[in-house]
């Protein structure tokens, strides 16, 4: 992603797979906490109570760490980290591995000069659906294990650990239950990683034209935060519906989610948890691209020498 016409001449795919996983778990560690509370924000439905409506447990991104840290302990924060981390693995590595690839297809061998924006987009929805497609089971487990508050002494937990979600879900709700989600989950991410691929390829590309500008850590961070604001303005709506068919087993399609989620909850639902996406997507984002990048001057330097 330095520029387009390098592209096709850059490091392997096995090595562009590596770095993007690694960066991805990366990015994923720094800021799961964040993920934690925009899920448990998400989930969070009105309240009725005998005098009205209740007062949200959970407000605002930082109301939610800290009700979170305080009630169950600084480790909850890391909940889902484990299916996190399988997530990353394959969902960062095949859909920024295959992107450079895909998006050289799309303009074809022969193709000198800038590759058109809407050719980014095509690639990043491309290779969004595709890996998640592949990658679903472990972000169902990963909402699942988030999801789960602090319980009423004696109340057992559903999952004890990751491992164990993945065989309860299968024995419970049977093997495709993995997939459960997949029509928001393909929407969403196929949408959040064509805006972040592309907008962070079309805002590098930008940047590296304007003069005293190169290709380095500053062109990078101001590139991944347009990234991670473009995906969260974007893909929102998606990502509320998501979580809830995730967390929820009560709905019984993407449009009934959505048509409750709007009767019930009213329009502005659909932008919970915005703030603590940004600060997840936005930090998520800078962190990854700063990590790849250096990963791939890494591989780089080891493929050439």
């Amino acid at each position: 992603m330095v520029a387009d016409q390098k592209s096709k001449s850059d490091i392997s795919f096995a090595g562009t797979f590596a770095s993007s996983a690694f960066a991805a778990c990366f990015a994923e560690i720094c800021t799961i906490p964040l993920d934690t509370a925009k899920v448990r924000l998400q989930l969070q439905k009105k309240a009725a109570s005998g005098d009205g409506v209740a007062l949200p447990k959970y407000r605002g991104m930082l109301g939610t760490v800290s009700t979170i840290a305080r009630e169950e302990g600084l480790t909850a924060l890391w909940k889902g980290i484990v299916p996190g981390l399988h997530r990353q693995c394959l969902f960062g590595g095949l859909r920024i591995g295959l992107y450079e690839p895909v998006k050289n297809f799309y303009v074809g061998s022969d193709f000198v000069g800038d590759v058109p924006l809407s050719k980014k987009i095509l690639a990043g929805l491309t290779t969004g659906a595709l890996a998640i497609t592949i990658a679903n089971p472990t972000d169902l487990v990963k909402v699942r294990l988030q999801a789960e508050g602090k319980l009423p002494p004696g109340v057992p937990r559903r999952y004890s650990g990751a491992l164990n979600a993945y065989s309860t879900i299968i024995r419970q709700e049977g093997f495709g239950a993995l997939w459960t989600g997949i029509g928001p989950n393909i929407a969403r991410n196929a949408i959040i990683n064509a805006a972040e691929l592309a907008s962070y390829d079309q805002v590098k590309q930008t940047i590296l034209k304007i003069p005293g500008f190169t290709d380095n850590v500053v062109t990078h961070l101001f590139a991944g935060l347009g990234a991670g604001f473009f995906a969260v303005c974007i893909g929102s709506p998606v990502d509320v519906v998501k979580s809830r068919m995730m967390g929820d087993s009560a709905y019984k399609s993407t449009l009934d989610c959505f048509i409750k989620t709007l009767k019930n909850d009213g329009p502005f639902a659909f932008y919970k948890g915005f703030i603590p996406n940004f600060g997840r997507l936005g930090s998520w984002n800078v962190i990854m691209f700063l990590t790849l990048e250096q990963a791939k001057k890494f591989v780089r330097s080891i493929e050439s020498s």
